[in-house]
């Protein structure tokens, strides 16, 4: 379990990741990764994001599966999820990223709702699947409109 002391010092982290350079971030995360228990998932899901923000999209792989794998608690399972399936999609397998995507979608719905959306849109685009792709962008957008949600959402629903 992690604390609010280390929480906050993550999120710290994270605010000024622009500070450093790619090597040097990792290392920040790496360290405060290094203070949970050997094999907490928080910190395979911190590592893995750490990655993945820069640039390492193969080495973020096996750690959000890692995180999963180990229960990872609260938003952070869902994000392991969301950004799991963005790094599939990166490294060329837009049909894997779909799979996750999709069965995410299922297990419920919260704040994280529109980031599911969005990289479903772009793996779909990836997959050759373009017009659901739109569907999906368009149905997801629908909801934040001051007006024409239900013709939006239609039409989302009109393109598959």
């Amino acid at each position: 379990m992690t604390d609010d002391a280390w929480e906050r010092r993550i999120a710290a982290a994270w605010a000024s990741i622009d500070e450093y350079d790619d090597d040097a971030f990792r290392a920040v995360v790496d360290d405060l990764a290094a203070e949970l228990p050997a094999g907490h998932p928080v910190a395979a899901f911190e590592r893995a994001c750490a990655f993945d923000s820069t640039g390492r999209p193969d080495l973020a792989e096996p750690l959000y599966r890692e995180a999963l794998a180990g229960e990872l608690p609260g938003e952070r399972r869902r994000r392991a999820v969301i950004q799991l399936a963005s790094t599939v999609r990166n490294l060329g397998r837009p049909g894997e990223s779909v799979e996750l995507l999709i069965a995410e979608q299922g297990r419920g719905s919260d704040h994280l709702d529109d980031a599911v959306s969005c990289v479903l849109a772009l793996a779909l685009t990836d997959a050759g699947r373009e017009r659901e792709a739109v569907s999906v962008a368009v149905g997801a957008l629908a909801r934040h409109l001051p007006r024409y949600q239900r013709s939006m959402a239609a039409y989302a629903r009109a393109l598959v």
